[in-house]
């Protein structure tokens, strides 16, 4: 084995094509595959799945990739005392996340993340159905209820805090509801759509009052926020998002929602460079954004 064929094997984890990795590294994809498969024969192990998207690193890929990072950084670090300098960490990081954390929240910080490690990518992918570090999708995922089984390793991020909300335009139109039974009628409410709800932690309603429906209804809590703004109606939203809108009055300041964010990553690939990095600088982040996930 070659320290050559380790860095063609970073390249095409990295870039998740041996077509896109050969042309990065200047080489046809022949000789790409060909250092591939002779560095797979040395291991005695296949290291990647062809899929339609392109390479996937098996477990036995993924338990090498640590590996080979750690002698990345090694090298990296001979060349620092050389007089060298520059971040180590390459390639592409995928964070799953909820549309509400990662656009309102997570959007506004991570370009502190991305100065430190100018050679990363990052995506933030934000979908419907959350991308899964048990099926290698994404390598980190931020969630709202902490999975009970899968090869996962998963940890509490933070506490954060909803209150319902209403804009001036409305309260000064439809007047302010003392109580919440107040709620029931005379209000229109905001929230999500009931039959595309697969999350029982996005039921805030409930927790209010008992039978409260929404009468206008998006699976997207940023159209939810720009209704309560417009003054359409009275809705849930986050603290760290609604707090910030000078436009919006918390209504029943003392009735908070708590809930939890949990953060997963596969346990094969939990001590990966840019997984670790990030894990810690985002833990660091919502330690010291505490009043704002939390406020009083």
């Amino acid at each position: 084995m070659n320290w050559s064929d380790l860095q063609d094997f970073l390249a095409i984890a990295r870039a998740g094509k041996l077509a896109s990795a050969a042309e990065a590294a200047g080489v046809d994809p022949t000789t790409m595959g060909r250092r591939l498969r002779r560095l797979e024969r040395a291991l005695g192990q296949r290291l990647f799945e062809q899929t339609r998207e392109g390479q996937v690193p098996t477990e036995a890929g993924e338990a090498l990739l640590v590996k080979a990072e750690a002698m990345e950084r090694a090298a990296a670090g001979i060349g620092e005392v050389a007089g060298g300098h520059g971040d180590s960490i390459t390639g592409t990081l995928r964070v799953a996340l909820p549309e509400g954390f990662g656009s309102a929240f997570l959007a506004r910080h991570l370009g502190e993340f991305a100065q430190t490690h100018p050679r990363l990518v990052i995506d933030l992918a934000i979908t419907p159905g959350l991308l899964s570090p048990t099926k290698r999708e994404a390598d980190l995922a931020i969630v709202l209820s902490r999975p009970r089984s899968g090869p996962l390793i998963a940890g509490k991020l933070t506490d954060y805090a909803l209150r319902l909300y209403a804009s001036r335009k409305y309260l000064e139109t439809h007047g302010t509801p003392h109580r919440t039974a107040d709620l029931a009628s005379g209000h229109r409410l905001v929230g999500y759509v009931p039959d595309l709800l697969h999350m029982p932690e996005l039921r805030h309603l409930d927790r209010l009052h008992p039978g409260l429906e929404p009468e206008l209804r998006s699976s997207s809590i940023n159209a939810q926020h720009q209704l309560v703004l417009s003054g359409a109606g009275l809705g849930v939203l986050h603290c760290f998002a609604a707090d910030l809108d000078p436009d919006l009055v918390p209504i029943f300041p003392d009735e908070r929602i708590t809930r939890t964010y949990w953060l997963v990553t596969h346990r094969d690939t939990h001590q990966l460079e840019r997984v670790q990095a990030f894990r810690n600088w985002l833990l660091r982040l919502v330690k010291r954004e505490r009043a704002e996930l939390m406020p009083d």
